[in-house]
C-alpha cells in the first residue's frame, strides 16, 4: 500500500484548514495552540507542507500557498527572503519602543513586521491580517486593524471604510510597500484602492520610509502612489540605478541599503 501523503494526513489537514479560516497566514504558536498540540508538532507539519508547495514558511509563521494569483501576497512571500530579511532588520533599526506606526499590506512590511517583534509598546494601525497576527500581544503592542473588504490574496481590507479607519489616527511613522519604483513617476502600485488608502497612510503620518527590493527598480505599476517627494526613506536590498539614484536625490528620498558584509 503506497504512502499516504503528508498533505492528506489528518494534522496537516487541519493546519491548512485553519490558515484558511484565519485569512491564510499565521504565527506557528497560534496555530499550536488553536489545535491544541505542541509547537514542535506544527514546526514539523508544516515542513512537509512546505516540500509540497502548500505553504510559504517565514520565520515564527506560515502562509498558504495554494491557489492564488502570481502576485498573491503568499507567492511573493517566497521571493528574494534574505534581502527581505535584511531590509526588514534596517528599517525595523528606525522604529523606537514605544513609537506609533502605520503598516500596508505586502511581501515587505511583512517581512518588516517580524522584525519589529524586538519592539516593546508599539501602535501599530494596519490594514494587513498578516501584520496584525505578527505583531498583537506581543511585548505589550497594541494593534489596530482597519476594516473594509477583504481582498483575495492580499492578506488584507481595503476601501472606502479602511480608509475612514485609517483617518482616525495620526502615526510617528508609516512603513509602505510598493509595486515598482521608477525615475519617471516616483513610487507606483498595480492597485487603485491600495493606492488610496496607501495616501491616507502617508497624509497622516510623520515620516514615511518605503520598502522595496531592487527588483522594483526594473518593474512598472500603472497608478501612482503619491507624490515622489512625500517619502523620506527608501529602503532597499541594492543602491539604485544612476538615473534613479539622481531622481531620488532631487525628490530629497534618503537610500538606506543594509551593509554588504551582512547581507552577504
Amino acid at each position: 500500500m503506497p504512502a499516504k501523503s503528508p498533505s492528506k494526513t489528518h494534522r496537516a489537514l487541519e493546519v491548512l484548514e485553519m490558515l484558511r479560516r484565519v485569512g491564510g497566514s499565521a504565527r506557528t504558536s497560534h496555530l499550536a495552540a488553536a489545535l491544541d498540540v505542541s509547537e514542535e508538532t506544527i514546526r514539523r507539519t508544516v515542513k512537509k507542507l512546505s516540500k509540497e508547495g502548500l505553504v510559504v514558511r517565514v520565520h515564527g509563521g506560515v502562509f498558504l500557498a495554494e491557489g492564488g494569483e502570481p502576485g498573491a501576497l503568499p507567492s511573493r512571500l517566497g521571493r528574494n527572503r534574505a534581502a527581505k530579511r535584511e531590509m526588514a532588520r534596517l528599517a525595523a533599526g528606525m522604529v523606537s519602543d514605544g513609537a506609533s506606526l502605520f503598516m500596508d499590506v505586502g511581501s515587505s512590511t511583512a517581512y518588516v513586521a517580524e522584525a519589529l517583534r524586538r519592539k516593546e509598546g508599539l501602535t501599530v494601525v494596519t490594514n494587513s491580517m498578516t501584520v496584525a497576527q505578527t505583531l498583537m500581544g506581543h511585548n505589550g503592542n497594541r494593534v489596530f486593524l482597519a476594516g473594509g473588504e477583504a481582498a483575495a490574496g492580499m492578506g488584507g481590507c481595503f476601501g472606502a471604510t479602511a480608509q475612514e479607519f485609517v483617518c482616525r489616527f495620526h502615526t510617528d511613522l508609516a512603513i509602505l510597500g510598493a509595486d515598482a519604483v521608477n525615475a519617471e513617476r516616483g513610487f507606483l502600485l498595480n492597485d487603485f484602492a491600495e493606492a488610496e488608502l496607501t495616501r491616507c497612510y502617508i497624509r497622516h503620518s510623520r515620516r514615511r520610509i518605503i520598502v522595496a527590493d531592487h527588483s522594483k527598480f526594473s518593474r512598472t505599476a500603472p497608478v501612482v502612489a503619491c507624490a515622489p517627494g512625500e517619502i523620506d526613506i527608501l529602503v532597499t536590498d541594492r543602491p539604485p540605478p544612476p538615473a534613479l539614484a539622481r531622481a531620488l536625490a532631487g525628490w530629497e528620498v534618503a537610500v538606506s541599503v543594509p551593509d554588504e558584509k551582512r547581507a552577504a
